[in-house]
């Protein structure tokens, strides 16, 4: 089956935020559509912000990813967060998880990222494991995160 990647339009934002209550399902977050769509919204109009991608396999769309932007002196220039990656249950451990990595390092350059990113589940050792076989490597640092009353 061959896999591709179909750059994500606002025309997608059903079919998105279906995938998105599912990851969040997987993953146990808190799932508020409203808040969501809001932010979805933002990152579909806004190139500045980051890319969303449908993943596809015989055109027919199985998960997402996103990936968004930042700017660091510590890894000279601009950097990108895979901010959200996933790839429904019925469609893993068939290489589009390998395929779907590669897909955004290759975009990577155009975008003039220096340094990738991600953060995963203490307690998901599977993805883990995947990450650490794609080249990510454990930092040793922890991701520690402040809400923003806005």
């Amino acid at each position: 089956m061959e896999t591709t990647f179909k750059f994500a339009e606002n025309s997608d934002t059903e079919l998105l935020i279906q995938f998105i209550q599912e990851f969040y399902k997987y993953d146990d977050h808190p799932f508020d559509e409203a808040s969501i769509r809001a932010a979805l919204a933002k990152i579909l109009e806004d190139n500045s912000l980051g890319r969303v991608w449908l993943i596809q396999q015989d055109n027919q769309a199985i998960g997402y990813i996103v990936l968004t932007f930042g700017y660091s002196l510590e890894y000279r220039g601009r950097d990108a967060f895979i901010d959200e990656f996933y790839i429904r249950e019925t469609h893993r451990g068939q290489g589009v998880g390998v395929k779907t990595i590669q897909f955004i390092e290759s975009v990577c350059p155009s975008l003039e990222i220096k340094a990738l990113h991600l953060e995963v589940e203490r307690e998901n050792t599977i993805a883990q494991s995947f990450y650490r076989k794609v080249g990510f490597a454990d930092q040793n640092r922890y991701l520690m995160t402040k809400w923003i009353a806005t």
